[in-house]
């Protein structure tokens, strides 16, 4: 009698499993072994005296297992499993793309490696270590493509130095070799994004139908990127790259903006000029030449805000050095203070490498003004003045109030909208003789603003941000950043600005605007650069040539 408590509880645990296993089951239809009893043991069959266990009759409850089970907000199983499938198609496509989706192929005298890496931007970056990279908006789909040149071929790149005629040929040569890599790297991603998401499929789900599944759909999504890369492809964003990298390495890489504009066929011809500008660079195994500035251009190098900065002489330096300046405008607020005892930080400017052309800012007192007047070539612009520098005619008034000056009231917008109307009046009565200036020079960009319509081109400073307008009557306004880093002021907060500076390229004959580069110099100072080239839409391959500008 002693066994038949622990009889009754395993019956009752019995059928408690029973019923855990299927929350449902009471609502399907009847079954005659349903409620059968629990089969007996032969001791407990052979006694008389067995007392029958009990049945528990009460219905039982499924949400008592399952709280969810009968909930009609529950969330859906099958979008559950959909959203888990396309997250192992991802993923596994991705790790697939890392571990084999990539070729090497030789393009030109250059080894290289191309790869297709996920991205939300899309666009193509060349990497040129170690002198840099270059990023390109080639196109806008969730693929980027990598091109790392991993080493300059000695015995190809000698053949085009021994034989200069073939760099002819090199257009063609390089189209071929990218086509050939880039139907070779196409194949090779499908077969890595298959096998990737398939794999981690069988991994997660065991089971061979969810791995195809997740295989064919990483395969619709490569294909849809693909279309997508295809639809919105432009060749023509070779013209305009970003190079980020070491600085003495910039203009060779960006190449002239003359021959960009007058090349034809763009995509080819640009690959080409690109493989042998990389190929100029990589002087210890090549004997190539240097870089040449194409002398149909002239070369302008803006700067403004230098603030007593001295490292800003050491970086204009170079920029004149590397881009072969012809002249140097610097829109104002060299100094911070304006006082006399700061007067010797102009010292340098006569060993910049180029004319230096100057107009006063805010920061910059009378006395800073007649100090650099003196000094070897600069030329210094004030009240309507027009200078001729490098056969650009350069008109500039000085900014109208020195705010370090704490006697006297700021005076305001208004001061500088004056100052700008005396500006444009001197502009067109020099237009008026038939020597239209070229390029105006104001420190706030609202003087400058009142010139519109009397000249192509108007240069400012003051706000320290760098920034390119189209004013309605079409002049361009270019309001340049800080060279100088916005000075001492900028580490009050423990990190300094960017050094900012740009490259203008403008037409020898017409002395009108044809591209620019926007230099940023980082933390490194001269170690670090990104040169971001610019052109403008009429001089865009194809493009309708726009009326004559003021």
């Amino acid at each position: 009698m002693a066994r038949e408590p622990l009889r009754l509880l395993r019956a009752t645990a019995q059928r408690a499993g029973t019923a855990a296993v299927s929350p449902l089951r009471r609502f399907r239809r009847p079954s005659s072994h349903r409620f059968r009893r629990p089969s007996q043991t032969p001791s407990a069959a052979a006694s008389p005296n067995r007392t029958p266990a009990p049945f528990d009759s009460t219905p039982f409850d499924p949400t008592a297992l399952d709280p969810t089970a009968l909930d009609p907000t529950a969330p859906a199983r099958p979008l559950v499993r959909a959203a888990g499938l396309a997250a192992v198609t991802v993923l596994g496509a991705w790790i697939g793309l890392l571990v084999v989706g990539s070729v090497h192929i030789s393009v030109g005298p250059m080894d290289t490696r191309m790869a297709l890496r996920p991205s939300l931007t899309g666009g193509t970056k060349i990497n040129v270590a170690p002198l840099g990279a270059l990023e390109l908006t080639s196109h806008h789909a969730p693929l980027r493509l990598d091109v790392d040149v991993d080493r300059l071929d000695p015995i190809r790149s000698q053949a085009l130095v021994d034989h200069p005629e073939r760099l002819s040929g090199l257009q063609d040569e390089v189209a071929s070799d990218i086509t050939r890599g880039t139907l070779g790297l196409a194949v090779r991603s499908c077969v890595a994004v298959v096998f990737g998401a398939t794999a981690l499929g069988l991994a997660v789900y065991r089971r061979p139908r969810r791995a195809l599944a997740a295989g064919g759909l990483a395969l619709t999504l490569l294909t849809a990127s693909g279309g997508a890369v295809y639809a919105t492809w432009n060749p023509n964003s070779v013209l305009e790259p970003r190079y980020s990298g070491l600085l003495s390495s910039a203009p060779s890489v960006v190449g002239n903006a003359r021959s960009i504009v007058t090349d034809f066929d763009v995509y080819q011809r640009e690959l080409a000029r690109l493989v042998t500008n990389v190929t100029q660079l990589y002087e210890a195994t090549s004997t190539l030449p240097a870089y040449q500035p194409d002398p149909t251009t002239m070369r302008v190098l803006h700067i403004s805000d230098v603030h007593l900065n001295p490292a800003a002489w050491h970086i204009v330096q170079s920029l004149v050095r590397q881009y072969k300046v012809n002249v140097i405008i610097d829109t104002g607020d060299t100094m911070d203070h304006g006082t006399s005892a700061e007067n010797g930080f102009l010292d340098p400017v006569s060993d910049l490498g180029a004319p230096y052309v100057w107009v006063r800012g805010n920061h910059d007192s009378a006395s800073t003004q007649r100090y650099l007047a003196k000094r070897k070539g600069a030329h210094v612009v004030d009240n309507g003045d027009v200078v001729t520098v490098a056969g650009l005619r350069i008109a500039g008034i000085g900014d109208p109030q020195f705010t370090p000056d704490r006697s006297a009231a700021a005076a305001g917008d208004a001061a500088e909208h004056s100052a700008g109307r005396q500006l444009a009046e001197a502009i067109r009565d020099r237009k008026a003789t038939r020597a239209p200036v070229d390029i105006a020079l104001a420190h706030n960009p609202i003087a400058a603003r009142e010139t519109d319509g009397t000249v192509p081109l108007a240069l400012t400073g003051h706000v320290h941000h760098r920034r390119t307008e189209v004013l309605p009557g079409g002049t361009r306004l270019m309001t340049e950043g800080s060279t100088g880093g916005s000075g001492l002021r900028a580490v009050d907060d423990g990190t300094p600005d960017t050094v900012q500076a740009s490259v203008l390229y403008l037409d020898r004959d017409t002395r009108r605007l044809q591209a620019w580069d926007e230099i940023d110099l980082g933390g490194l100072g001269l170690a670090k650069a990104e040169v971001s080239r610019h052109l403008l839409a009429e001089n865009r391959p194809g493009a309708t040539p726009t009326p004559t500008t003021p």
